[in-house]
């Protein structure tokens, strides 16, 4: 295995900073061992520091003079602490790597992003790139999982109608037994909501369930899948599925809804105050080469057409595309209305603790 061939030529070290902030949930410094560190990249990023890990090893392994100080956010914190940084009130990231897709367009709006071309990012699509000033590294789609040990394979829900009619079940099994991301402490988790309000007829409907049965709203996706695992949630509903591909578990299945299956690509940006904007155009050149889409597989973070879900045709996949319209996703009164909604599904009691 490639991660096995770098164990022995990359340092990684977890950093405790006594000035971290709360938000920040870890630090590590990436480095090749011998090597003549000239510059420290700063990476700030909401992907969890062992799933992206492999990829910044073999980028430090390529490029001896850079050390990468990985930075692991919430979405939601990394959104505020880029704001700040934008403002000039903070030290700046020397890039932004976030699921908050719907929060980078905001950013680039408010010019808080450097522009940069390369062979690499003119080759995405018009759909994973906006004003050269953010990128769409990733492709992950958002899924159903649910405990095979626990629910029988026949109640397994395909679609979001087959979902309702689970949830509309008198006496059910399922009261108080799915779960979701609580869309107000996860930027993921309100994307995903969103976009299903413009997508799916089936969402004040689904609103509506969530409600009678009690679902319960909780963060983050590791917690999720974990405690459908065990058995505390039955079925959890618009998990990222490159996290559940990347557990242990064996008795979790994944199911890619067929009415149609959302489709994630994380946003890369070089923020303007970045003091190294050089090397993290390199980051990102790297990441889209072919060695990095190759790694990013093998990470279950680009979905491979050779993934089993060959059941799922073309018409049933919706990507979010990189673009303006997500601003509205951003828009404060839109957001308020949004989440007042949400609210109305989850009173305060039902919140996981």
């Amino acid at each position: 295995m490639l991660r096995n061939l770098f164990l022995h030529s990359v340092t990684v070290a977890l950093l405790c900073v006594p000035t971290i902030s709360a938000a920040q949930e870890k630090v590590a410094q990436i480095s090749a061992p011998g090597a003549e560190t000239q510059v420290e990249l700063v990476l700030r990023s909401t992907t969890d520091i062992d799933v992206l890990q492999p990829i910044i090893e073999a980028f430090v392994a390529q490029n001896r003079r850079i050390s990468v100080i990985y930075e692991q956010w919430g979405s939601n914190a990394l959104f505020e602490n880029s704001l700040a940084a934008c403002a000039g009130d903070m030290s700046s990231a020397d890039a932004v790597f976030s699921s908050g897709v719907h929060q980078m367009i905001d950013l680039v709006n408010r010019a808080c992003a450097s522009a940069y071309r390369s062979e690499q990012t003119t080759a995405l699509p018009a759909s994973r790139r906006w004003r050269d000033e953010v990128w769409g590294i990733t492709k992950e789609p958002a899924v159903i999982i649910y405990n095979a040990d626990l629910v029988p394979d026949a109640e397994a829900p395909k679609t979001r109608f087959a979902l309702l009619d689970l949830m509309r079940r008198p006496n059910s099994i399922y009261n108080g037994k799915i779960a979701t991301y609580d869309i107000e402490a996860s930027g993921l988790g309100y994307l995903f909501a969103f976009m299903d309000s413009l997508e799916a007829t089936t969402f004040g409907a689904l609103l509506e369930g969530f409600s009678r049965i009690n679902t319960v709203a909780t963060c983050c996706s590791s917690e999720i899948i974990k405690r459908v695992s065990e058995g505390e949630y039955l079925i959890a509903y618009n998990v990222l599925g490159s996290y559940v591909d990347s557990t242990s578990a064996d008795n979790i299945v994944v199911i890619h809804p067929e009415d149609y299956t959302l489709f994630l690509s994380r946003a890369y940006m070089i923020p303007k105050d970045g003091a190294n904007k050089a090397e993290a155009a390199l980051l990102l050149d790297f990441m889209l080469s072919t060695t990095g889409i190759r790694l990013l597989k093998e990470r279950n973070l680009f979905y491979a057409e050779t993934n089993d879900v060959s059941s799922l045709p073309q018409s049933a996949e919706r990507g979010i595309a990189i673009e303006p319209t997500l601003l509205v996703a951003g828009d404060k009164h839109r957001r308020e209305q949004f989440v007042n909604l949400w609210r109305s599904a989850f009173p305060q009691r039902q919140y996981a603790r």
